[in-house]
């Protein structure tokens, strides 16, 4: 079986994601807590687990958390680091995120954290929440978000030219519709600017590429840089993207 693009680049890249800033730290992963107040009797599931950073923080809150990837590296390092932090109910599984190993009815809280914008359907992913979800179960989910129009469709193709597996970042507006539409009652909904580093970011590439990137950053219309903010200072460079949290119940 040929590998996806998505298994391709996280695979080579897994150990880079547990010491990733934006995937380690975010303001959205502290947040998920607050918002979804955990009981200790849950039973959780974290869909596309990546470094495993929703696991490990919503472990102590809950009875058992099932960290699910398709990057075996992944699987592999969250199960190493689980047993490293003393984490017992942490299990993790091959899983994709439009077809579930799960029964119905099985979770009372479902996450997924930075990680749609690589799935083949978003929709199908929704669909499989919701079926796994207990009734009444808590779904919450963060991923990157763009403006509407032209202005998302250029952060998308910058994204993408430097990670081809980024498939799309949709809008705050619809991930509403489509929450919606997948029985899954948006409960509270926010958006939160996080500052990129260019260096990390860009740092599986040449010089040549990341000068190109550079340029696709700095050189652009008043409107995408009012969204993106370039910085750039002698060889360091920053810039924002923004993040759409959603919590949902299965309605």
């Amino acid at each position: 079986m040929n590998k996806s693009l998505s298994q391709e680049h996280f695979g080579k890249t897994a150990a880079s994601y547990l010491t990733s800033k934006p995937h380690a730290q975010g303001k959205s992963l502290e947040r998920l807590v607050a918002l979804t107040a955990p009981q200790k009797n849950w039973r959780m599931l974290d869909i596309a687990t990546g470094g495993g950073h929703v696991a490990y923080t919503f472990a102590p809150h809950v009875d058992r958390v099932w960290a699910t990837d398709i990057t075996q590296e992944m699987l592999d390092m969250v199960k190493t680091e689980a047993h490293k932090r003393g984490l017992a109910n942490v299990r993790t599984t091959y899983a994709k995120a439009e077809a579930l190993p799960f029964e119905d009815d099985s979770f009372d809280l479902v996450t997924c954290r930075v990680a749609p914008h690589h799935f083949d359907s978003i929709p199908e992913f929704l669909a499989e929440v919701r079926r796994v979800l207990k009734p009444g179960g808590v779904f919450a989910v963060v991923d990157n978000v763009v403006p509407d129009g032209t202005v998302g469709d250029y952060i998308n193709a910058f994204e993408r030219f430097r990670d081809p597996s980024h498939l799309r970042a949709w809008t705050m507006a619809e991930w509403r519709t489509a929450l919606d539409g997948a029985g899954l009652a948006v409960t509270h909904d926010e958006e939160i600017a996080k500052t990129m580093e260019f260096k990390p970011w860009a740092s599986r590439h040449d010089a040549t590429m990341q000068q190109l990137l550079i340029s696709m950053l700095t050189q652009v219309t008043p409107d995408v840089r009012g969204v993106l903010e370039p910085k750039v200072s002698g060889t360091d460079a920053t810039f924002r993207l923004c993040e759409g949290l959603f919590i949902a119940r299965r309605a």
